[in-house]
């Protein structure tokens, strides 16, 4: 399975998947991650100047992580059948190992309509 995780700096998960250009791509089997290269997109080539029609990079990919990610983006991944998730967690290898793990906490920087994502401990 690939992963792909949003990071323009190459350090953190970074917001805006949609013109983000810079992903860490890992390879896991097994839920253990087996590689990992940066995949460097051209501008024209991000998903925010791509057409949602054309082949893209990230095609293969199964799961995408990022920060925050407009609805858009997000349906437009779930028709290829890719799994968006929106995380808190900065560092891409501590990510990708708390998804393998079922722990990833999903992030507040989503820009969901009316989501339910608010615990309430009474």
């Amino acid at each position: 399975m690939k992963i792909a995780v949003t990071s323009q700096n190459r350090r953190t998960v970074t917001e805006h998947a949609g013109k983000c250009r810079k992903f860490w791509i890992y390879d896991t089997e097994q839920g253990q991650v087996t590689g990992k290269t940066l995949l460097e997109l051209p501008l024209e080539q991000s998903f925010h100047e791509s057409s949602p029609h054309e082949p893209h990079p990230l095609d293969d990919v199964q799961v995408l992580i990022a920060a925050s990610m407009g609805p858009g983006l997000h349906q437009r991944l779930a028709a290829k059948g890719i799994t968006a998730l929106m995380t808190s967690e900065t560092d891409p290898d501590q990510a990708v190992a708390a998804y393998l793990q079922g722990t990833l906490s999903s992030g507040t920087g989503s820009c969901d309509h009316g989501s339910d994502h608010h615990h309430h401990h009474a």
